[in-house]
């Protein structure tokens, strides 16, 4: 309360350490602003043991967790994630209850998230939803964003084709704001240790040069996750002068046999590999950055990588659809065709591509156009009834 004003609440809704790494700078220009009262949701693998608890690391950037909605860990099939998502959605709506926000800001385009969308919008608390309006065929996560998208009130698109295709799903333009990709303006703003301070963080020699690879399961893709991990680490077995850092997948359904395989692999070659449950942003960063390439099937190999000047692998189905930039190179899910696209990346002419930055994810102010798109939206407040925008037809 300032001179008995009482300040906009907006909840930031986070599920797992990649959309806390993308929404940490978004809460603190809003915090730093002074003109809302900012809350924190948790869910999901941010309150799991297996997946570092990296709750950890929104308390210690300084942010107080109002909520935190837990999600058992009760098996790896969809059965199991349809019912984390009950289980999440009721948890939700206890949160909302009580923290009462004028406003929620979700990201993305996980089950979980569609949750919380689901009881926010029963309840009548305005979504902001970042990163709508994109494309990635080889996951159930699809359906997931569109969903949260005609669940919400107002869209901040990482480019303008997808500012274009939220528009073409009925939401109003003037709503709909193509800000950039968060992650981007991360990696080019985000003050980074230097390499020798991440390899000795890491245990790994000074000088020694390194790939980055996460495998998460294609949820869409009848092939089983756990083998296309493994043709992967067959693949990167073939860099014997590399060293590895292997990240954990995150909490999809199948993803328990990727971590099984990504253990056992670690186990055997421990004098190469480094296994790490979450790098956080303080090392993801900077372990993008100073890579030779990053290689599996994360978003952030499209998005984020290409303005850290690293070539991305970027492995079977799961990202198919999306835009990408000159330094990512799509690729098969066998060995062979892994290792050759492992290949091509460390060559000088696609180092030299990766060198030049370029990226459609790209914008300069992207902090600023979202931090002033939100508070302007909340000024605005209450927002009243959604109205389909329809395209006039040619």
């Amino acid at each position: 309360m300032t001179g008995g004003v009482r300040k906009p609440c907006i909840c930031i809704a986070t599920s797992t350490r990649a959309d806390w790494g993308l929404l940490r700078p978004v809460a603190e220009s809003l915090r730093d602003s002074g003109l809302v009262d900012l809350r924190i949701l948790a869910t999901n693998m941010h309150l799991l043991e297996r997946y570092g608890m990296t709750v950890d690391e929104i308390t210690s950037a300084g942010f107080d967790v109002d909520a935190r909605v837990p999600i058992d860990e009760a098996g790896d099939s969809e059965t199991a994630r349809a019912r984390a998502m009950a289980q999440c959605l009721a948890g939700t709506a206890d949160a909302l209850a009580d923290m009462r926000p004028d406003t929620i800001i979700i990201l993305g385009d996980r089950y979980e998230m569609l949750a919380v969308a689901s009881a926010a919008a029963v309840m009548r608390v305005p979504i902001i939803h970042i990163a709508g309006g994109e494309i990635s065929e080889g996951a159930v996560d699809d359906s997931m964003r569109h969903a949260i998208t005609k669940l919400s009130a107002l869209h901040l698109t990482a480019t303008e084709p997808y500012r274009r295709r939220v528009i073409a799903m009925g939401e109003q333009p003037e709503r709909v704001i193509n800000t950039g990709a968060i992650g981007v303006w991360n990696v080019v703003n985000r003050p980074m240790m230097s390499r020798d301070e991440l390899t000795d963080n890491l245990g790994i020699a000074r000088g020694k040069d390194f790939v980055v690879a996460t495998f998460h399961p294609a949820t869409l893709d009848d092939a089983d996750p756990a083998e296309g991990c493994r043709a992967m680490l067959d693949a990167i077995d073939r860099l014997s002068d590399m060293h590895v850092i292997l990240t954990y997948p995150n909490n999809d359904a199948r993803s328990a046999g990727i971590i099984d395989e990504i253990e056992r692999y670690a186990a055997s070659h421990s004098d190469r590999v480094t296994l790490v449950k979450s790098l956080g942003m303080a090392r993801y960063l900077p372990a993008i950055t100073y890579a030779r390439a990053v290689i599996g099937n994360s978003s952030s190999g499209i998005v984020e990588v290409p303005s850290a000047g690293t070539p991305t692998v970027d492995i079977g189905i799961r990202q198919r659809g999306r835009l990408a930039g000159k330094s990512v190179i799509h690729c098969g899910t066998t060995a062979d065709e892994i290792y050759d696209a492992i290949m091509l990346a460390l060559s000088d002419d696609m180092q030299a591509t990766a060198a030049l930055r370029e990226n459609p994810y790209c914008k300069p102010d992207t902090l600023d156009i979202m931090t002033c798109a939100i508070l302007d939206f909340t000024a605005s407040l209450p927002v009243g009834p959604k109205k389909f925008y329809d395209i006039q037809q040619c």
